[in-house]
């Protein structure tokens, strides 16, 4: 059987959604088989970007409970890493999973906080690793997805949204940008299919939620440069895959449903600042932050100067 690796990052505030996660990651690792699976946690307990909205006693009970949800998958393949007042983004989270865990397994997956996993998501996975591992490696594959901004990412939405209207601050149709879906309700699209649809794109496209790697990739070589920072890291990995290997397979799984609720409304629990915001408009919270400004600025000029050999990178130092 094929092993895997599925990691995810886990900032304080984020204490209220994480569960689900775990629900959802349990319920595709009980379908498939828990001695085949690892579960990464990197757990950022440091406040010196995001401030926390009451006192240190307060704090101390929401770490309690975000350790309680973690620690209650048990006997299950499961590490973490506690990160204290360093800054420790999903940046460097990543490009650690993938160093660590491509030696271990055969494939890895991008796990997010906000993120639910199909129930079928290993077993289609481990059909998938079976058939193509001789023939093509190195490979990319992404399950279907949520309404995403506009028609570029259709090929990688779920079909049962592709036609659904993009209602700007919608957060009451499930297909809607805004909208907070629950397990079971993925659970009862994902029924609805009797065989998996699964077709090759013709060029990479991809975000970071659930990105399914063969661990053949990390192992030539690509991974996300030390000069991404922050944000922007899945598309540097892209760009960096795509510089190494060439056009290489890039699987669709697309009537397999795998939620990104990216705009849970309780994705930013208690971050002092972002009082009398609506929750649901993660990007306007986080504008708030003079630093995440600067930070996302800094990544994206990064970003933009990836291969320009006469570039410096920016950083923290520069940002802070």
């Amino acid at each position: 059987m094929t092993k895997f690796a599925i990691g995810c990052l886990v900032q304080w505030y984020e204490v209220k959604i994480i569960g689900e996660y775990i629900s959802s990651i349990k319920s595709a690792i009980d379908a498939y088989g828990k001695d085949n699976v690892f579960i990464h946690f990197d757990i950022v307990k440091g406040k010196l970007l995001e401030k926390f909205d009451g006192t240190e006693e307060e704090f101390e009970v929401v770490i309690d409970e975000l350790m309680d949800k973690i620690t209650s998958l048990g006997d299950y393949n499961i590490d973490w890493v506690i990160h204290q007042e360093n800054v420790y983004s999903i940046a460097d989270h990543r490009r650690d999973f993938n160093r660590e865990y491509c030696e271990q397994v055969d494939v890895l997956v991008w796990g997010e906080s906000d993120m639910l996993a199909p129930k079928q998501m290993f077993v289609i996975l481990d059909q998938l690793h079976q058939q193509v591992k001789d023939q093509t490696p190195k490979y990319l594959a992404f399950f279907g997805g949520c309404k995403m901004w506009d028609s570029s990412w259709e090929l990688l939405e779920h079909p049962k949204f592709t036609d659904k209207p993009f209602i700007e601050g919608d957060t009451q149709n499930w297909w809607s940008l805004r909208y907070t879906m629950s397990e079971s309700e993925m659970d009862t699209i994902n029924e609805e299919t009797e065989s998996a649809e699964v077709i090759v794109l013709p060029q990479h496209k991809f975000n970071g939620c659930g990105l399914v790697i063969s661990s053949e990739v990390i192992k030539s070589g690509a991974n996300i440069p030390k000069g991404m920072f922050f944000v922007h890291e899945d598309t540097a990995f892209m760009m960096m895959t795509q510089k190494l290997l060439g056009n290489i397979p890039q699987f669709a799984i697309r009537n397999i449903l795998l939620v990104h609720n990216r705009k849970h409304h309780s994705k930013r629990y208690k971050v002092l600042g972002e009082e009398g915001i609506d929750p649901t408009n993660t990007g306007l919270l986080r504008q708030q932050h003079d630093w995440y400004n600067r930070a996302y600025e800094a990544s994206s000029e990064n970003l933009a100067n990836l291969f320009n050999p006469n570039y410096k990178f920016k950083g923290w130092n520069d940002v802070l």
